[in-house]
């Protein structure tokens, strides 16, 4: 096996078990704010603030990564805040403090995430972009399907959410010492790049903020599940122990995407991307508008779509981008990204508030609206 492979392999076991955590606690914040007391706007906000926070750091992480160099110890720095904010969920008693861990959790992962795809951007360049990030992304949404997974069990057991949070601690530990061993086994990713011949620019170039606005727009009109979950324990659509099932099938479709996706992308470009973006854009109508098959179907469509944006996005980031300025690049992109996700976010908890159908008729049109974009970006790279 190529070091190439075996530095994204280790980096995936580690987002295994870090989703494996923290998408865990995302499978049921929505109901844990409920439970505290919160509203739906609340919980709209919440979610919404954490993702802003959560990608608006990127700007800053990944500038001091490219000005520093110092991409290890940026991410190990943002894994122990983004996995040691979960377990303390199990402690808190009201809704307030429960909103500042997720939005810790978030900051962590903002944090981390700039130069750990700095760094597995350098290794994607010997075996394909969109097949190197794909299979980063396979490997972590098999934790994010175990995760929730864990939950349902804990919930099965007459458990309740704080015992579920506390369970999380054993695969945050595991991440943490992965994590660690990859660090000393690899302490130059740069070295696994392959020389190319990308055009140097003083900035980043126009098509690189052209496909950041099709990617905010999109982002805008996706709703976070703890929404989704939250509309599904207020109708009574599906029960507590289901919602975190509902996750993890999600999770394992965004796995599986992810692979395809990534595969297709090397071979196609970014039509696998627009491609994705027209699919997963029905999940709206079918989770807040139908009954539990369809919101079951629903999901699958949402982890369709989140299966394309955590990998095929990110390779593209790669190609557009020279590596010295990696960080830099990745920073921009995510904190344009979790601005415009945060909007929207905060828009459709109001929405769902004044009307579903509203809320509906948004999210199709915004994610929709992207296409042109993604179109006129796949003109400018041929």
């Amino acid at each position: 096996m190529k070091p190439a492979t075996v530095f994204i392999v280790l980096l995936g076991v580690v987002s295994l078990f870090s989703d494996m955590t923290y998408e865990a606690a995302r499978s049921i914040t929505g109901p844990f704010l409920a439970f505290l007391g919160a509203s739906a706007t609340l919980v709209g906000f919440i979610a919404g603030l954490g993702e802003f926070i959560g990608y608006a750091l990127r700007l800053f992480s990944g500038w001091l990564a490219d000005r520093t160099g110092k991409y290890w110890s940026i991410t190990i720095a943002g894994y122990l805040i983004n996995l040691l904010s979960v377990p303390a969920l199990a402690l808190v008693g009201g809704w307030q403090l429960a909103a500042m861990l997720i939005m810790a959790e978030r900051a962590g992962k903002a944090v981390r995430t700039p130069s750990r795809d700095a760094m597995l951007s350098h290794a994607t360049s010997q075996i394909g972009r969109g097949w190197g990030f794909g299979l980063h992304e396979a490997m972590d949404q098999i934790g994010a399907m175990l995760g929730p997974l864990i939950v349902a069990v804990v919930f099965y057991f007459h458990g309740g959410y704080r015992e579920a949070f506390a369970v999380l601690l054993i695969p945050a530990t595991l991440a943490i010492g992965i994590l660690i061993f990859a660090r000393f086994l690899y302490p130059s990713p740069r070295e696994l790049e392959i020389s190319n011949l990308q055009i140097q620019t003083k900035g980043l170039s126009k098509v690189y903020w052209i496909y950041l606005i099709s990617v905010a727009l999109n982002g805008a009109g996706y709703a976070d599940f703890p929404l989704i979950a939250y509309h599904f324990k207020k109708v009574s659509m599906v029960s507590e122990q289901w919602i975190p099932v509902f996750y993890a099938m999600a999770m394992g479709i965004d796995a599986l995407a992810a692979l395809i996706f990534g595969y297709f992308f090397d071979k196609k470009g970014l039509s696998i991307l627009i491609f994705s973006v027209i699919i997963s854009a029905g999940f709206a109508p079918l989770c807040f508008l139908g009954g539990f098959y369809s919101a079951l179907f629903g999901m699958l469509l949402w982890g369709v779509g989140m299966g394309a944006q955590e990998s095929i996005m990110r390779a593209t980031v790669a190609v557009l981008v020279p590596k010295q300025k990696r960080g830099t690049g990745y920073g921009v992109f995510n904190t344009g990204y979790g601005l415009f996700w945060f909007l929207g976010s905060t828009v459709l908890g109001l929405l769902y508030d004044f009307s579903v159908s509203a809320l509906v008729i948004f999210s199709v049109l915004l994610q929709l609206s992207s296409i042109p974009f993604l179109m006129r970006v796949r003109k400018m790279l041929h």
